[in-house]
């Protein structure tokens, strides 16, 4: 394990590098929510959502598990929800809980990610129109594209989400003999750093772009939205990278207060404390 003082080090690093990709610390936004993704491509675009009665079934995806007799991939499912979530069951919570506490530990800066909502956020986002798919074509056909095109699945971002849960858990049971959130804290962060950038194994979802394309930006949301969609609590991460919150209006205060610490930064208001 890393002395303290390091760790801390690194750690400022990295969010000062999550919030400049969630866009978390520029005038005029906050991180958006992975929910707005489906909203902005708007409702009930004919979506077909995988093995609903009357539509042709997927086709197979490289890298997929196929179902014995089908040319659909297999498709995980949650386990009866765990209390507390809407879409975690115990597997599911057991697996993000130790995720986030490991990407987002416990120090003088903030609390654990449990403690700051952070597991909250990626069930919420999953049980929600973004994790079901909402505004997204899901009709096929299901070549593989370029890499800066993303996953072309025919899965919902939830079902993807649960498929490469189970394939980073059978790895951990492969590579340690024990689940993913059994693995010590230290063995838990080289796991991530090797799933990351795992090359694609036959019969599996492709771990690293599964990590890198969805799990670490539902992370990164989860860190800098507004509280309101459960992560971020009490704003934790915005008074960290001294963000005011709402209103995100902050034109002249570019000028007026550039290169000196924004008045307001201390107590940031969300959509909560205007409702």
């Amino acid at each position: 394990m890393k002395d303290e003082e390091q760790a801390a080090a690194e750690r400022r690093a990295f969010l000062r590098q999550a919030a400049a990709l969630a866009g978390a610390v520029v005038a005029g936004g906050v991180a958006a929510p992975a929910e707005t993704e489906a909203a902005a491509l708007g409702a009930d675009t004919g979506i077909c959502t995988p093995g609903t009665p009357g539509t042709p079934s997927a086709p197979s995806v490289p890298g997929a598990p196929v179902a014995p007799g089908t040319n659909a991939p297999s498709v995980a499912e949650p386990t009866v929800a765990f209390p507390g979530y809407e879409f975690f069951g115990p597997e599911e919570a057991a697996f993000v809980e130790a995720l986030v506490n490991i990407m987002c530990p416990a120090d003088t800066y903030t609390p654990s990610g449990v403690d700051c909502g952070l597991a909250v956020f990626f069930d919420r986002q999953l049980a929600g129109p973004f994790g079901q798919g909402k505004g997204r074509y899901l009709r096929g056909p299901w070549n593989e594209g370029p890499p800066q095109m993303g996953p072309q699945l025919p899965l919902t971002p939830a079902q993807y989400f649960l498929e490469g849960l189970r394939a980073a858990n059978l790895e951990s049971h492969r590579l340690h003999g024990k689940s993913f959130d059994q693995l010590e804290p230290a063995q838990g962060e080289a796991f991530l750093h090797l799933i990351e950038s795992a090359p694609p194994q036959e019969g599996t979802i492709p771990l690293a772009g599964w990590f890198n394309s969805l799990v670490y930006p539902l992370f990164v949301q989860a860190c800098f939205a507004d509280p309101l969609y459960g992560g971020n609590h009490d704003k934790v991460f915005w008074k960290l990278v001294g963000y005011p919150g709402l209103p995100a209006t902050h034109a002249l205060d570019m000028v007026r207060y550039r290169g000196k610490p924004y008045p307001g930064a201390a107590t940031p208001r969300s959509i909560g404390d205007f409702s």
